[in-house]
């Protein structure tokens, strides 16, 4: 027996809310100025928010105005002094962009396995629903009871390599003073998880811990400080598969920290749709101001048909991890980033975003079969 665990967090987690302070940004500027070059982060602490980075635009954007924008929508009330800090791109990174050439160097990784619908872990997709819904909860009817801050994770036990129950559920969710214990436990137990859980993969052995040290009133930006990039791993694939070394939010898509994990997860996705393998895992490196990859590899995990050299080799018949094509082929320049930023920005299926498609199948199919002949 084998335990998978992975986190998801609220729409009002403080982290989360600056990864969407970061994309509310860039989406501003990329909408007046497709060419737009961001790379900007922000640190919030009580009421006050640091809007820090790079950006060369043509674009006008208040960006204290976008800001408090998404302060307002996360339901963050009160005054908030915002400080920004923003120069230019360096002129000495631009040299490499400008030329087609990698943005900085760096190693991205993309994953997929057939154990949901969503080609995704089901830890991670259990508890990306639980956000989902108790965000809506906090939202709507039930605003009343519970603030916007929150955090979750679902433990899943694993049989040869198959998810067959649920170990543990914890969600740790803000409440308002007045609401009992005994009330908002009610709520989440079964406005929640049991609305978003399939009643088939909970078991009387399953452990539900609502919030485990009994109260969680203070949040947001008053209990915690949050930074732009600090939950990479809710963003992807939960921990069960590997991360590169950078964020996503807050950068426009000429930087590979973005777009190549998004070409590598829009890979891997298609060779488990496609049956070649039941779980994958796309490794690519690049090394700034230079287009092709300096190394490309796949790992199957010992499920594929077929041995991975043969997969590789249709892969660069296939995919083209240039980062000018990843910018032309996943249509990157028209994704608004915003909404990627709540739940993560890989094995979204309530967002169509074009490294989630399976179009390539048949490509892949066909590749592997004239490389049989061949």
């Amino acid at each position: 027996m084998k335990i998978v665990t992975s986190e998801s967090v609220f729409k009002g987690h403080p982290d989360k809310v600056c990864d969407q302070i970061s994309d509310a940004i860039l989406d501003a500027c990329l909408k007046e100025d497709a060419n737009s070059r961001v790379a900007v982060e922000c640190f919030i602490k009580d009421d006050f928010l640091v809007v820090g980075g790079e950006i060369t635009t043509k674009a006008k954007v208040n960006y204290s105005k976008v800001a408090k924008d998404v302060l307002k929508n996360a339901a963050y009330k009160g005054r908030y002094c915002v400080i920004e800090k923003i120069s230019t791109q360096s002129k000495d990174i631009a040299l490499g962009v400008d030329k087609n050439g990698a943005g900085d160097q760096g190693l991205m990784f993309g994953y997929a396995s057939d154990e949901t619908p969503e080609l995704m872990p089901l830890s991670l997709v259990l508890a990306r629903k639980i956000s989902i819904k108790m965000d809506e909860l906090s939202s709507g009817k039930y605003q009343w009871a519970f603030g916007s801050d929150g955090k979750c994770q679902v433990s899943v036990n694993y049989e040869e390599n198959k998810p067959v129950s649920i170990k543990a559920i914890v969600v740790s969710a803000q409440t308002k003073k007045e609401v009992s214990r005994e009330t908002y436990i009610g709520i989440i137990i079964n406005e929640c998880l049991y609305k978003v859980i399939p009643h088939e993969i909970l078991s009387k052995e399953t452990q539900i811990l609502i919030n485990p040290t009994g109260e969680f009133v203070k949040g947001g930006s008053f209990a915690d400080s949050g930074l732009t990039g600090r939950k990479i791993i809710v963003d992807t694939y939960g921990g069960v598969a590997h991360h590169g070394g950078g964020a996503f939010s807050g950068k426009d898509p000429s930087k590979v920290d973005r777009s190549a994990a998004y070409y590598s997860r829009y890979v891997a996705k298609n060779i488990v749709a496609a049956g070649i393998a039941k779980r994958c895992e796309v490794g690519v490196a690049y090394a700034i101001g230079i287009a092709e990859p300096v190394s490309l590899s796949v790992d199957t995990f010992n499920t594929s048909s077929v041995s991975e050299e043969r997969i590789l080799a249709c892969i660069n018949k296939v995919f083209d991890f240039t980062p000018l094509n990843i910018l032309k082929e996943l249509k990157l320049k028209e994704v608004k980033y915003q909404k990627l930023a709540s739940y993560g920005h890989i094995g979204r299926s309530d967002i169509d975003v074009p490294w989630e498609h399976t179009d390539k199948r048949d490509a892949l199919i066909k590749a592997l079969k004239d490389e049989e002949q061949s």
